[in-house]
């Protein structure tokens, strides 16, 4: 795809979809909320959002690891955040329930911040750690039969070659609930489209799931190693993949 194309597709045709997808579909969500079948709207309606969307930011998709996820189990899931586009990844193609851990400045963007506070995604506020422990607790008795919870630990976007160390609210979560930890690396989604920009093209994107950690016996004074072993496996899949050449994407 040349870059006159892209520009073309991405003004003209991508970029109009996804907000008109994102008005159709958040409105429903919204609405089946009010119903009281918000839930409904989290497996149904946001999986197809994400999904369409994906497709037509012209995604190829590749899930890694799926035998490693039990049925009816509960996770505290972690993933590294390389692009704006892991949502779409994760919400469109990893086969759980999930409720997101998400900043509370999303609440502000148009029907999307409507749409995540209906499906009961938890807000918190980055900037105030006692209140942002206390939204996750109140979230917890969720996590039941195989409804799971979604951690970024890094807290934000990453560029290229930035190391964030992981943040420990994940791990102190899954030790107090004895829930499995389970790591998952996202690849390539920071070539389609880079943190801080709006220079999308399309491409090969992969999610890569990893063996679950079980917190079975740790105390709350393990969770600096918890965190360590969960971010040396992100993170080393993550870099092990950079390190490989890739194939140049057509200009």
């Amino acid at each position: 795809m040349t870059n006159g194309t892209r520009a073309f597709y991405k003004w003209l045709i991508a970029i109009p979809c996804f907000g008109l997808s994102t008005v159709i579909f958040g409105a429903g969500i919204i609405v089946l909320a009010l119903l009281g079948y918000g839930d409904l709207g989290s497996r149904t309606l946001a999986v197809a959002w994400a999904r369409f969307n994906s497709r037509m930011l012209g995604m190829t998709v590749s899930i890694e690891g799926l035998e490693h996820l039990r049925p009816n189990q509960s996770y505290v899931i972690t993933a590294n955040h390389i692009s704006a586009l892991d949502i779409l990844l994760i919400y469109g193609y990893l086969p759980t329930e999930l409720k997101w851990v998400m900043k509370k400045e999303l609440r502000r963007v148009p029907i999307i911040g409507a749409a995540c506070q209906a499906m009961g995604h938890i807000i918190i506020d980055r900037s105030n750690s006692t209140s942002a422990v206390e939204s996750i607790q109140h979230a917890a008795h969720k996590l039941v039969n195989g409804m799971c919870i979604l951690f970024f630990p890094e807290g934000t976007r990453t560029k290229p070659g930035q190391v964030v160390p992981f943040k420990k609210g994940a791990f102190r979560l899954a030790i107090d609930l004895s829930l499995p930890v389970l790591p998952t690396t996202i690849e390539g989604t920071e070539r389609l489209l880079p943190t801080e920009t709006l220079d999308w093209r399309p491409g090969a994107v992969t999610l890569r799931i990893h063996p679950e950690i079980s917190t079975l016996g740790l105390s709350s004074n393990q969770v600096d190693t918890l965190c360590d072993q969960v971010e040396a496996v992100t993170r080393g899949t993550a870099l092990q993949r950079t390190a490989e050449p890739t194939p140049e994407l057509q200009a």
